[in-house]
């Protein structure tokens, strides 16, 4: 028995639909991207006339010794209870919560002392909290 043999036929790969869709890509990444340049207003602001008013901004400054003493805006508390804090910082406060809170704390301050001042602003509900620290001094 006599087969016959198939024809082979030349394998080709299409690139058309393939350069297609790296176009259509293309065209939907330039169409997608923000540009930098934006359209700006040119706004021409009115002089004031009057004089500026003195913003007196309120802070609970709160000072702690190398010995674990507190004093809140400069008055010492009898004792370093929490309790004892907490009234404090609510008196100096005049119990509004956004009042800036400022820990300043001695270098050989006890940690308990500072962890002790956040955890009573914490509790009272203080939201800006700040640690002052000291810049280093410039060496010749």
């Amino acid at each position: 028995m006599k087969f016959k043999r198939q024809t082979s036929e030349e394998v080709s790969v299409n690139l058309t639909p393939l350069i297609d869709v790296v176009f259509l890509l293309l065209i939907f990444f330039m169409v997608s991207t923000t540009f930098t340049r934006e359209t700006h207003l040119k706004i021409d602001l009115p002089k004031a006339s009057g004089q500026e008013a003195e913003s007196q901004v309120r802070i609970v400054d709160i000072s702690i010794t190398a010995e674990g003493q507190y004093a809140v805006n400069g008055d010492t508390l009898v004792n370093a209870q929490l309790s004892t804090l907490k009234k404090a910082i609510s008196k100096a406060a005049r119990n509004d919560k956004d009042v800036p809170l400022v820990i300043t704390a001695d270098a050989s301050s006890p940690h308990q002392s500072v962890v002790t001042a956040m955890d009573a602003a914490g509790q009272l509900g203080f939201v800006h909290l700040s640690i002052t620290t000291r810049s280093p001094e410039a060496t010749p």
